[in-house]
């Protein structure tokens, strides 16, 4: 009788409290988890760490520039892939560069700085033919070394700098890997050679006779015959045009874009005019 009583009043009691129960039909919220806040002093570390690990430097000087500056370095890389440990320059990532270089309105003028072993021999010659080919003035600039295919690409540009202490080497075309010794494969090998002391000779002040005389000279190299050409002695061949460094590269870039402008703006007058005549 008195656990009978107890419940009647446990009734009583629940009923007098508010409906603390949820339909079971309805979706039950998952507990709210505190999103944790972005660290912004973490992406700004990261940012740092990242360009210390591509440019070597914590800060980059930004500009807005009418150049633009393209570097050939390490060894050109053509048809096939090098090894990850050698640094190389892509010739599938410079022609691009300069295309949109040739497009781009405010750039007017290219600067091509090379310190380049060499490499693939088409690949090579793909770059400077499409140097020479630009409208805009460019100018090139040999630091540390512009041998083998780097010597066209150098040759290219309206304007040659070397430093004083930089050096081209100049040897005969050669292929590497599997060799088949017919005469077919040497007139390859002549057709190709011809093809890099035509160009040479045509983008810069020395001729064939010179060019083919350091190219097959005995003695020099250890493990190659050509020549090893250093500084102010690839200018008094008329490889290069002059011995010099960053800022007489951009002197003289900025000279040959000063002398073109003035016809650019004259023709674009010339449009404004005609379109508000008719």
């Amino acid at each position: 009788m008195e656990m009978t009583n107890e419940r009647k009043a446990d009734q009583r009691l629940n009923a007098d409290l508010p409906e603390r129960t949820q339909d079971p039909h309805q979706p039950q919220n998952p507990p709210k988890t505190k999103q944790p806040q972005t660290d912004h002093t973490d992406q700004k570390n990261e940012g740092i760490l990242s360009k210390i690990q591509q440019l070597g430097t914590a800060s980059v000087p930004q500009m807005q520039s009418n150049i633009h500056s393209l570097t050939i370095i390490g060894q050109i890389e053509g048809h096939l892939q090098l090894p990850p440990q050698n640094k190389t320059t892509k010739y599938e990532h410079v022609i691009p560069q300069l295309v949109a270089a040739e497009q781009n309105p405010k750039i007017e003028g290219v600067l091509i700085t090379l310190n380049t072993v060499g490499g693939d021999v088409e690949a090579g010659l793909a770059i400077a033919e499409m140097v020479s080919s630009l409208t805009k003035p460019t100018v090139a600039l040999v630091l540390g070394g512009g041998h083998s295919i780097g010597v066209p690409i150098a040759v290219a540009a309206d304007y040659s700098f070397i430093a004083e202490t930089a050096t081209m080497t100049i040897h005969p075309v050669r292929l590497s890997g599997l060799v088949i010794g017919v005469p077919q494969t040497f007139e390859y090998l002549d057709r190709m050679q011809e093809r890099v002391i035509n160009f040479v000779t045509r983008h810069s002040n020395i001729d064939a006779a010179k060019f083919k005389e350091l190219m097959f000279q005995t003695g020099e190299l250890a493990r190659d015959i050509g020549t090893n050409v250093v500084g102010a002695d690839a200018v008094e061949y008329g490889l290069i045009d002059e011995v010099g460094g960053v800022g007489q590269a951009l002197r003289k870039l900025n000279e040959l874009m000063d002398e073109r402008r003035p016809a650019d703006v004259n023709q674009n007058d010339q449009v404004q005019e005609e379109g508000l005549i008719q």
